[in-house]
């Protein structure tokens, strides 16, 4: 009996051996969660029917578990490092089907699939116009095509005209600097993304009252009702009383009519105040062509592509899915994960909702080993070890007495 009993905690000692050293062996692997062993003692019926004397057979391992508690964030050089500061798993897409992972260190295949070095695609959701993500999970594919350019349409401007300013008494003449009161450069864009020079004259006819002029490549630009601003006694603009003041369309060689509308009564509106002249607010809708400079993500997982040109889209949102019990999982080796029915299904989301955690970019989640413990770990199973044998030494010398007996 007490051979039996010794020999399940030689097993005991052996497996404890196994799982100290493969926690130690993946000491430095990323998003590598330690396991440990859990033993449990092993009855087989009591004595003669006397409950009191039974007699324990030994130790069996009961299960091996796996915490999933925090491991340390390290940060690194590349966007396409990603690390969970909380709950919840990466999704992945292999030839398999869908596995589970900690681990973020992906880059981007000759595809433009966002992978990892085992080839698993890393998921994420589809986003609307407005940004969010919808339907079913999908392998994210960075699109490095470049962005196609917009004409410039509409234009906001806010500029404060002098309050003090003297009125114009010769005819406008854009290369007469005495005949307009002031001006301001800007630059639009064609449907081909080719840029022209345009420059809004302003001259003072009368008490608060004010022509305008645009030119475009040195042509000017015929408005399509009059042109004329007026401001109140209050300093603000009269009329036209939306603010907005449009112009017929502008004929371009090779592109599409520029056709320009400009807004003055903006989120920074065109005034008369004091004795000062300052351009405040300038913007327009128009932007030539871009090349793919850079790719971030950011929190809640969100991909964006950012452009040479200023401009910015989304590619889509990162999927991410707990479950009831992660410690259901199973291994599936190149530091992933599977669901089983212990598991239970995958709860999927985005990041920082419900109990997912958010994502860190440019960094990466270290192994949660403890080294220190593991090492007293060893020592404790070899200690264990070396007890049992000698129980069988000891059960071995008294078999041998008795043998002896003559």
């Amino acid at each position: 009996m007490a051979f039996e009993t010794a020999i399940s905690g030689l097993n005991a000692a052996t497996t404890q051996l196994d799982i100290a050293s493969n926690n130690i062996a993946n000491v430095n692997t990323t998003g590598f969660k330690q396991s440990r062993a859990e033993f449990s003692d092993i009855y087989t019926g009591s004595n003669l029917g006397v409950s009191s004397l039974a007699v324990s057979r030994g130790v069996r391992t009961a299960a091996i578990s796996q915490q999933f508690d925090q491991g340390n964030v390290k940060s690194t050089n590349n966007n396409f490092d990603l690390a969970i500061n909380g709950g919840g798993f990466f999704m992945l897409s292999d030839s398999s089907g869908t596995v589970y992972s900690r681990a973020g260190a992906f880059g981007v295949d000759r595809s433009g699939f966002v992978t990892n070095n085992a080839g698993q695609q890393l998921m994420a959701f589809n986003v609307d116009t407005a940004g969010l993500a919808s339907g079913t999970p999908v392998p994210l594919q960075i699109d490095t095509s470049d962005v196609e350019p917009k004409a410039s349409g509409s234009v906001t401007i806010g500029i404060n005209m002098r309050a003090t300013a003297a009125v114009v008494g010769i005819p406008f003449d854009s290369t007469v600097a005495g005949s307009y009161t002031n001006s301001t450069s800007m630059t639009f864009y064609d449907s081909l993304g080719n840029s022209h020079n345009g420059v809004l004259y302003s001259v003072k006819t009368g008490v608060n009252t004010y022509d305008s002029h645009l030119l475009v490549d040195g042509t000017e630009v015929t408005p399509t009702a009059g042109g004329v601003i007026t401001f109140g006694t209050d300093g603000k603009i009269l009329t036209p009383a939306s603010g907005v003041v449009a112009y017929d369309p502008f004929a371009i060689a090779g592109a599409a009519p520029l056709t320009l509308t400009l807004n003055y009564s903006g989120p920074t509106p065109t005034t008369q105040y004091g004795d000062t002249y300052s351009v405040n607010a300038l913007d327009q809708d128009g932007y030539t062509t871009g090349r793919l400079s850079t790719i971030s993500i950011d929190e809640t997982g969100r991909v964006f592509s950012r452009y040479t040109n200023g401009q910015s889209r989304q590619m889509g949102q990162l999927a991410m899915a707990n479950f009831a019990n992660p410690q259901g999982l199973r291994q599936a080796g190149n530091n992933a994960w599977i669901e089983t029915f212990a598991s239970g299904i995958p709860l999927v989301g985005t990041g920082g909702s419900a109990r997912l955690g958010t994502v860190q970019s440019g960094a990466l989640e270290d192994s949660n080993v403890n080294l220190t413990e593991e090492l007293v770990k060893l020592i404790l199973a070899q200690r264990n070890f070396q007890a049992n044998a000698q129980v069988i030494q000891t059960e071995d010398r008294v078999t041998q007495t008795l043998m002896n007996l003559r």
